[in-house]
């Protein structure tokens, strides 16, 4: 975009910036090619400092929004996310007026975080947020970031893991890994929740999970397997997955270094921990639960959400079935044939 900009504008990932020798750098606040922009460039090269804005800035709605119920309401985990984003909106938008964004600067912020397709796609998601909240509070008439698309990332789609490193797995895993793969794929939850599951947790041959990213309160009964894993696990702490003399809860960085171990000893660098949950959701798939009750294991909060997790396996299981019929037909054809004889 550079050669296209006139001297001393420079796009820092979607933001313009008037840069010079001598001169204070400052955000640039209209669009180029508008008479706005070329009136706003001449008043820099002529070494005038750009005119404050007045209220409602991004900065203004991003503190607005931070104090509103709708935002104290979110789930820890995702508020930490939308922190990531509004922290960027501070520092990339925050003195710019709310009213002057437009769809194209949605799209532009979008396309210059590219090299991270989640975190150029969480832009758009969380601004698609903030301009509703506009709207709500009378600051915008619209949204400019309703309908903007979001990147195709070039990731391999996570897969569950297949049976036979499954079975791998628990033949040669230590005893910490195999509990924390165990209570991944056995309960269907994430491993932030994992991990902080404690010893008290369990009634009624269940687990209580409070879900971190979703808010949701869930009792998973437990597997026979799961029960005769937990049994060999020594309780030294007041989670699970404590390890060591005083019985700390265990972080991501060694639970996911523990499994990641037994990973690549096994050849299954490609099926990770986060996978284990597609796995639950795909073997509830497979033995043809419908979506309630695998939701009601995983704590799913949309049927969506349950088809992208367990649909292959389902789709696999019916087409035997389906497949399984043809040749019991065909069966049937041939005997009536022979009787004809």
């Amino acid at each position: 975009m550079k050669k296209t900009l006139p001297a001393h504008i420079y796009d820092k990932k979607g933001v313009l910036y008037f840069q010079r020798r001598g001169y204070s750098t400052a955000r640039i606040q209209s669009d180029p090619g508008t008479k706005e922009f070329a009136l706003e460039y001449a008043t820099l090269l002529n070494g005038a400092k750009p005119a404050p804005s007045k209220g409602r800035t991004f900065d203004d709605l991003v503190a607005a929004y931070i104090r509103s119920p709708k935002y104290r309401k979110l789930a820890p985990r995702t508020a930490q996310d939308y922190d990531k984003i509004l922290d960027w909106v501070r520092r990339k938008l925050g003195k710019l007026p709310v009213a002057g964004y437009r769809r194209k600067d949605v799209i532009r912020a979008r396309d210059a975080n590219a090299d991270a397709v989640r975190f150029a796609n969480y832009t758009v998601q969380v601004t698609r947020i903030l301009m509703e909240y506009a709207i709500d509070i009378g600051w915008r008439d619209d949204n400019p970031a309703k309908g903007v698309g979001l990147l195709k990332s070039e990731t391999k789609p996570r897969e569950a893991w297949p049976q036979s490193k499954i079975d791998t797995f628990r033949e040669v895993a230590p005893d910490r890994a195999r509990l924390i793969f165990e209570l991944c794929l056995q309960t269907g939850q994430r491993i932030g929740d994992v991990l902080k599951m404690r010893w008290d947790d369990i009634e009624e041959g269940g687990i209580r999970v409070a879900q971190g990213k979703t808010g949701a309160r869930l009792w998973v009964p437990m597997t026979e397997g799961l029960k005769a894993v937990l049994a060999k696990a020594p309780r030294i702490g007041l989670t699970i997955c404590a390890w060591g003399p005083h019985g700390k809860p265990l972080s991501y960085r060694i639970a996911n270094q523990d499994v990641m171990a037994v990973r690549k000893l096994i050849g299954a660098e490609a099926f990770d921990l986060h996978g284990l949950r597609y796995s639950a959701a795909a073997e509830l798939g497979a033995l043809g639960l419908d979506d309630d009750y695998i939701m009601a294991v995983t704590g799913h909060t949309t049927k969506a959400m349950v088809a992208k997790y367990a649909g292959p396996a389902r789709q696999k299981a019916r087409a035997k079935i389906a497949q399984s019929k043809r040749d019991g037909r065909d069966s049937q054809t041939r005997e009536q044939n022979k009787t004809k004889k």
